[in-house]
């Protein structure tokens, strides 16, 4: 029987998730952006209900093209706000556009996204060897920094612990836990 992470429970697009994506190193800011924009429309919901509107995201947002979305108007912010296969929130709207602009900024600024973010953990994945998910803190001195310098920069929905979740969904920490499969497999890999 495979071991996994319990917080993944047993929803088929949740475990694929886990076993495919959580925690795998991720360097490409179009995805970057991408998980960008789904941790801050998360705020105050569960994953698995963004998880669910993940197509309808990147239908809606332009396949997660930030320089497309740091475009949108008015008419885009009145269509997303219609559009009922997203969170319809009309802050979190705001801030992806928003943000957008401003990741288009530190792209300019560092070259890519990736260069920016990766500093914060000395550009290598924090390996963390949790035993249980009560061990597993909801913000750390990384994420703080992280969410101090978006803020700054004029990012929104970026508290400490949206920058923890992005961190954890991009690998930039590995925070599996030590008994389940995908632990030890996204050390392996990042050794290879």
């Amino acid at each position: 029987m495979i071991r996994r992470c319990g917080w993944c429970g047993e929803d088929a697009l949740y475990v694929a998730y886990h076993d495919k994506e959580w925690g795998v190193p991720v360097h490409d800011d179009r995805r970057l952006f991408e998980f960008l924009i789904l941790e801050g429309a998360q705020a105050g919901l569960s994953w698995i209900t963004i998880l669910r509107k993940r197509e309808n995201y990147r239908q809606a947002f332009a396949g997660f093209d930030a320089g497309k979305v740091a475009r949108f108007g008015a008419r885009d912010v009145a269509r997303l706000l219609a559009d009922p296969g997203i969170v319809r929130n009309r802050l979190k709207v705001g801030a992806a556009i928003s943000n957008a602009q401003r990741f288009l900024d530190v792209q300019e600024a560092f070259g890519s996204f990736d260069a920016y973010i990766w500093r914060f953990v000395d550009g290598r994945p924090i390996v963390n060897r949790w035993k249980s998910l009560k061990q597993v803190p909801a913000s750390t001195q990384a994420s703080d920094a992280l969410s101090r310098d978006l803020k700054q920069r004029g990012f929104k929905f970026v508290g400490s612990t949206i920058c923890y979740a992005h961190m954890q969904a991009t690998g930039m920490v590995n925070d599996h836990l030590v008994g389940c499969f995908r632990h030890g497999e996204i050390i392996s890999k990042m050794e290879t």
